[in-house]
């Protein structure tokens, strides 16, 4: 029989949660609050006190927190905010949708985090705010992030989409700067059915505008102090986080676990995932460095195991970011490593055997690929 796995398994878990989620879609049904009900509220509680932040706002996307926090500090035509070119597009988008222009340095090779020594060179009088993406479920190194960003007057923003319930010196995700940002699309480490995101902040005026740009900008019904968005959430994807909040620390000790399973299988043929010492991450994907990458990802195809790149195009390479003088070279870091990066499958109900059926796999793939790329 041919192997299958999946890369991501939502089924079993929802399998493993299906009378608790069912059981709290029906009580929204039998409500009939289904946007921004109750239980968005009680969502918004549980999420401030696992981050530690004074402030959760619930929203509608990963994306639409980022344009939140964005507008909710003023950045407009004309500003610069600093990121990575090594994330996915909704980074730069939420800045350009609000007429700023995404300024890119590079990664941290051995993180893919952005490299914060860099920061100080990208700076002008038109700097904003940076915005440092977490990515694969480790958080950047906000402390040194935040020390430039306080020299220069900035706020800074954390894209914590791929990092929530991670730890940073022993810090959550998402409570570690200015505003932290997530999102709960549904293959996130906690993920909702549908489209979610939040904004954290522990300043009391952030909060209240975050919270009036989610509703158009509104204050009380029909009075609109500034221009917002329709960034509200849904109260049945808000079921979904909370049942899943149940089981969630469970499954980031299997995260981790599986990670480490991964790395000692894996790491004497490929570049395994960097982990600081003083971190935690929380493997939104299990991400190596292959050579050859095509051929390694049809070898593991072949074997019934499905792979992804996160990301193949860096966006200053993206055409809707194309900018004079800015091509291939800028950020040499970012540009091998969108050409040798890709995930093999990660979810916390991945079981051992099954582990080791795909880093045997992967061994193979690893040696057929690198002799493809042999002359």
């Amino acid at each position: 029989m041919r192997f299958e796995v999946e890369f991501i398994d939502l089924r079993t878990q929802y399998a493993n949660l299906r009378s608790v989620i069912d059981a709290r879609m029906r009580a929204v049904l039998d409500h009939g609050q289904f946007v921004m009900g109750p239980e968005v509220a009680e969502l918004e509680r549980c999420l401030a006190a696992r981050t530690g932040s004074r402030h959760c706002i619930a929203c509608s996307s990963g994306t639409d927190a980022l344009i939140m926090a964005l507008m909710a500090l003023g950045v407009g035509r004309g500003d610069e905010v600093i990121t990575t070119p090594f994330t996915f597009v909704a980074t730069a988008e939420a800045i350009a949708l609000l007429g700023a222009e995404p300024v890119y340095v590079d990664i941290d090779p051995r993180t893919y985090n952005i490299d914060p020594t860099l920061l100080p060179a990208a700076l002008t009088r038109r700097t904003k705010a940076i915005i440092p993406v977490s990515l694969y479920g480790q958080c950047a190194e906000m402390d040194a992030i935040n020390e430039v960003a306080a020299d220069h007057g900035l706020a800074v923003i954390e894209d914590g989409a791929q990092s929530f319930g991670a730890t940073y010196k022993g810090r959550p995700s998402c409570n570690l700067c200015t505003i932290g940002c997530t999102s709960f699309f549904p293959s996130k480490p906690l993920g909702c059915y549908g489209d979610g995101g939040a904004c954290f902040t522990q300043e009391e005026g952030l909060a209240t505008r975050l919270q009036q740009i989610r509703i158009h900008g509104q204050d009380r019904r029909y009075h609109h102090p500034q221009i917002g968005i329709n960034g509200r959430l849904d109260t049945i994807q808000a079921t979904v986080l909370l049942a899943k909040l149940e089981v969630f620390d469970m499954e980031i000790v299997e995260r981790a676990r599986i990670g480490a399973g991964y790395s000692e299988l894996l790491r004497d043929v490929v570049t395994t995932p960097w982990v600081e010492t003083y971190n935690t991450s929380v493997y939104a994907q299990y991400t190596i460095q292959v050579e050859n990458r095509m051929t390694f990802q049809e070898q593991l195809k072949s074997e019934g195991i499905p792979t992804a790149v996160h990301y193949p195009v860096p966006l200053h390479l993206q055409p809707a970011f194309a900018r004079p003088g800015m091509g291939r070279g800028s950020f040499p870091l970012a540009e091998t490593a969108a050409e040798r990066v890709v995930s093999l499958p990660m979810h916390p109900y991945l079981s051992a055997g099954d582990q080791r059926k795909i880093a045997q796999a992967a061994r193979h793939a690893t040696a057929g690929a690198a002799s493809a790329s042999r002359p």
